[in-house]
């Protein structure tokens, strides 16, 4: 039966509080419409806020801090998904390939306790068979995907120096998402952006910024990479003067992962049946790189961002999502796969696929970034 598109049903089993104001507030964001000139008050004294925090900073009333070795920082100015796990993953493997040790250093959001009772610890080195429960799934998928050391924790500066006391051969951090941390000072910072490029322009809640851009009040920006799909238009994006900025381009790879390791050619996953599960940012940009690639699930669910699967996977409607097939993003697959192999069943074998998202920079930002870190102090004789 041929499918014009992806379904999105709206079971309470699958889908979370709050999604339809999220999907009217996403929407508004893009454009200066009623619901965004409505909240545009309140963004007044949003920015107000940010203004005074980057004062803070900037007058010394707060400290930055330094480390002994050059800190990149991957961030954006927008809410929701950018990019700026792949593009902390992709300058990784870039900086192993120019001879550098990185390690990365997160937040770690939506991290929590093991078991009931227990804390999270302040500070986390993740390690290749650290559940992504205890580290956050972001962290997790780094650590699978470059091997590197990466520390969580609350304060960015606390985990860096927990890091390079650990891996003292560590020659440059990475901090992922760590735009708006500004206690950590950053030789080198990268602002990612995706298809929506600065929405209607306007600080939260009437836009998407977290902050003014392209006048930046608080961090110095030294680069900007744009990433998008890979047939959708160029949009225009404001920038600041003297910031470059670069393209990336994002895809679904060929291939999907089964849960025991095995590959199978996206083209030949059992659509018919089939439900397409994404506990990101952005879940319908999953499902449109889906359709992209040819594969039209005959459902698909929009989760939380940072799902907890623990409470899902156990529900009737699950089991029979899992029975009947389920393709998700890496991201995804990181917390739902292990919980997936503990339930196996061998009488009803569980049928799910985690696909990758290729993502390429242009050569000309890996170009301009070794360039940025080989100066003496980073941005500051760019």
């Amino acid at each position: 039966m041929p499918h014009n598109g992806l379904s999105v049903p709206t079971t309470p089993s699958t889908q979370p509080a709050g999604t339809h104001w999220h999907a009217r507030l996403s929407e508004a964001w893009l454009r200066r419409g009623a619901l965004a000139w409505l909240l545009w008050p309140l963004s007044l004294l949003y920015g107000a806020l940010v203004r005074l925090r980057f004062a803070a900073y900037r007058w010394g009333w707060l400290a930055q801090h330094r480390l002994p070795v050059p800190v990149l920082v991957v961030g954006n100015v927008v809410v929701g998904g950018a990019g700026k796990t792949p593009t902390v993953i992709a300058i990784v493997q870039h900086l192993q390939q120019q001879g550098h040790h990185p390690g990365v250093v997160s937040r770690g959001h939506g991290r929590g306790p093991l078991h009931p009772g227990e804390t999270v610890p302040a500070i986390l080195a993740v390690l290749p068979d650290t559940p992504a429960q205890a580290s956050g799934d972001e962290p997790a998928l780094i650590r699978q995907a470059t091997g590197v050391p990466v520390f969580v924790g609350n304060s960015r500066v606390a985990a860096g120096r927990a890091l390079l006391a650990a891996h003292p051969d560590t020659t440059v951090l990475v901090c992922d998402d760590g735009l708006q941390h500004m206690s950590l000072y950053a030789d080198v910072a990268v602002v990612v952006f995706d298809e929506r490029s600065a929405g209607n322009g306007w600080l939260l809640p009437a836009g998407l910024l977290r902050e003014p851009w392209p006048k930046s009040v608080g961090r110095q920006v030294d680069m900007v990479l744009h990433a998008q799909a890979m047939h959708h238009t160029n949009t225009a994006l404001p920038l600041p003067n003297h910031v470059l900025c670069f393209a990336a381009r994002k895809r679904l790879a060929g291939h999907a992962t089964a849960l025991d390791g095995h590959t199978l050619a996206l083209r030949d996953l059992p659509q018919e049946g089939l439900t397409a599960l994404a506990g990101i940012a952005k879940p319908q940009a999953f499902f449109n790189m889906l359709a992209d690639a040819g594969v039209y699930p005959t459902h698909a669910h929009a989760l939380a961002d940072h799902q907890n699967y623990a409470s899902l996977v156990d529900s009737k409607e699950f089991n029979i999502i899992k029975r009947q097939g389920l393709v998700c993003t890496e991201k995804d697959a990181i917390k739902l796969f292990p919980l997936l192999r503990q339930r196996q069943d061998n009488t009803q074998p569980t049928l799910a696929w985690s696909v990758p998202l290729v993502f390429t920079p242009e050569p000309a930002f890996f170009e301009a970034l070794t360039e940025k870190l080989s100066s003496p102090n980073g941005h500051q004789t760019a």
